[in-house]
């Protein structure tokens, strides 16, 4: 990566099956089993997000055998 300032790079909000959140950097191939929750944005922006969206942190396959 060139010499690029830290508020410079930008990121990505990932989301994995179980509904959970994660920041990722723009410039990296996405892992297996995250796919890009809109587009690439800074850092704090894509905190921001997840704070307003990611309100319930436990997993979603928790919350299914929780309602049984």
């Amino acid at each position: 990566m060139n010499q690029v300032k830290q508020n410079e790079v930008m990121y990505y909000v990932v989301v994995n099956h179980e509904n959970q959140h994660s920041v990722w950097p723009a410039h990296k191939d996405i892992p297996f089993g995250w796919r890009a929750d809109g587009d690439a944005q800074s850092k704090e922006a894509c905190l921001d997000y997840i704070a307003q969206h990611w309100t319930d942190i436990t997993p979603l396959s928790a919350r299914s055998v929780s309602m049984h």
